[in-house]
């Protein structure tokens, strides 16, 4: 059994831990509140530059080509992994990881490369050597996003599948930001962008109805070709700011959350101790009283 030396030297070591834990918890919250208010304010711009690709989409007919809209083959992949540079943030990473590793079992036939952004996820990918063309480390370590940073991504990836023609699909995985208890992995493909407008037309007849206001609603001057040559490489750094943004959000929710729950967890293991330590100690005052008895009872 311990003495009460080493219970107490652990209560005290558990105590700084929860200072630790508690004063994490209070820096990812001011975190959070930041990477919050910046995700809601670039959820309109994502949204709003996806209604006028889509609408500009229904206008156009299937004759018109564009490299990053028509379709290519399914035989090479590009997955961008957008997890954390740090760690101590719950199963923020491993849910990330595991849908990762999901989505290349379930397509073991194609040649799939990985794009890691975040230091968790290269030090993961390159353990199991997958095969990395690129890797982007310190992104959203520092607790907030540079839209300069997601352009060079961007460009990254458009390169990649635009003008070297080495991929054929490329997909993101990144953890949606729904509240702090809630974060959703999100697998969605960004290249080649669906022309979703058009088909969306064609379905029924309220989307036919949906379509045609939004056509009397916009005018535009230039040709679709001039149109999409600028708009679709800012819808794919708008989707990669937003998922980085989306992810620190989502990292600082997860931690805050996780540094909570090691508080309590240290405050309860310190109850347990301290009422261990009141019964050795107890123990003990009744032993020496024991004694003390039975050798006044001896004389």
């Amino acid at each position: 059994m311990a003495n009460l030396l080493d219970i107490r030297r652990r209560i005290k070591s558990v105590k700084n831990t929860q200072q630790i834990t508690k004063a994490m918890k209070m820096v990812s919250a001011a975190k959070l509140k930041r990477a919050q208010d910046r995700v809601v304010s670039a959820r309109p711009f994502a949204n709003k530059i996806t209604e006028v690709l889509s609408d500009l989409a229904s206008r156009v007919s299937d004759e018109f080509h564009h490299p990053l809209l028509d379709p290519r083959g399914d035989e090479r992949y590009l997955l961008v992994v957008i997890t954390a540079d740090k760690g101590l943030c719950g199963a923020f990473n491993t849910n990330l990881l595991k849908a990762a590793q999901v989505f290349i079992r379930d397509n073991s036939e194609k040649s799939i490369e990985v794009i890691a952004v975040g230091r968790k996820g290269r030090d993961f990918f390159r353990r199991r050597q997958v095969p990395l063309p690129s890797e982007y480390v310190g992104l959203t370590g520092k607790g907030r996003v540079d839209y300069a940073e997601a352009v060079e991504v961007a460009r990254d990836v458009i390169t990649r599948f635009n003008e070297d023609k080495e991929i054929d699909k490329v997909f993101l995985i990144y953890n949606e930001f729904k509240s702090v208890l809630s974060q959703r992995v999100v697998v969605e493909q960004m290249l080649p962008v669906a022309r979703v407008g058009a088909e969306d037309g064609e379905d029924s007849d309220s989307g036919k109805a949906e379509t045609a206001k939004v056509l009397t609603e916009s005018v535009y001057e230039q040709p679709p070709i001039e149109v999409f040559s600028r708009l679709l490489p800012r819808l794919i750094e708008s989707q990669i700011f937003r998922a980085l943004l989306e992810s620190v959000a989502s990292e600082q929710g997860a931690r805050m959350a996780a540094m909570d729950s090691a508080s309590k967890n240290a405050g309860e293991l310190i109850s347990s101790l301290t009422l261990n330590m009141n019964r050795i100690r107890q123990a003990a005052i009744t032993n020496e009283i024991i004694e003390v008895v039975s050798g006044a009872a001896a004389l």
